[in-house]
């Protein structure tokens, strides 16, 4: 497991605070100043500031139908942060995330490890949304939004073709679409690219969790069997 998620998996900190941490020379491994990038072996002892640490024992992971206005963040002090709207009993922090203006299903969780191996972009993980614009969609525009679309990307500065991608026309003004990556606002581009605006954007499914029998607004544990399918379809 890569170190910043060991350390987030005890409830310490988020990942990023855990990349502070050790970049600030506060995390040893083994008696010994951890670098960034750190692979934690079966056996490693972890100290963060003269403490030693360990994941906890008790895998939280819970799938969430969330709401338009609440923003994907452990920032506490982000008003309407995802952490404080589900407001559980322990540190949990979401996997990936959701565009605030957005609803739908997201996963959140203690378990460090299982977060790496989702939001892995190899991976090539599905998410399935329903999406509905502004105007009569046409067969021609879906099949070359499927096919990529060159958008915009803040996080890397530059132009990005999008994956290739399944898309399902449900009605006059609205589709489905399965992507396998997750790029900034991603949908909301590609329809843009084409002279549409999003009126509605709704993720229902990650992987083989659904929203079925989630009312919106509310979260609840996954089973057992969705956990134990979630671990092998993430399995490296």
């Amino acid at each position: 497991m890569r170190l910043n998620n060991y350390i987030s998996s005890s409830g310490l900190c988020s990942r990023r605070k855990a990349d502070e941490l050790i970049k600030n020379n506060k995390v040893k491994v083994n008696s010994k100043i951890a670098d960034l990038g750190y692979q934690v072996s079966e056996g490693d002892i972890v100290e963060v500031d003269g403490t030693i640490i360990k994941p906890k024992e008790n895998k939280v992971y819970i799938a969430l139908y969330k709401p338009v206005g609440i923003t994907c963040t452990t920032e506490g002090h982000i008003e309407g942060n995802i952490v404080d709207y589900v407001n559980y009993k322990e540190r949990i922090f979401p996997i990936g995330r959701l565009d605030k203006d957005s609803e739908g299903l997201i996963l959140l969780t203690n378990d460090g490890d299982i977060v790496n191996r989702i939001l892995r972009e190899e991976n090539h993980h599905e998410k399935e949304y329903i999406v509905t614009v502004d105007k009569p969609l046409d067969s021609k525009t879906l099949k070359q939004m499927s096919q990529g679309v060159r958008i915009y990307n803040p996080v890397k500065n530059t132009y990005t073709t999008t994956k290739p991608c399944k898309i399902h026309k449900i009605s006059e003004k609205s589709f489905k679409i399965v992507l396998s990556q997750g790029l900034n606002r991603q949908i909301r581009r590609m329809c843009q690219h084409f002279g549409y605006k999003v009126r509605k954007l709704k993720r229902v499914r990650i992987l083989n969790i659904t929203l079925d029998g989630l009312s919106y607004g509310k979260w609840r544990f996954l089973s057992q069997a969705e956990v134990a399918s979630l671990k092998t379809k993430t399995d490296i």
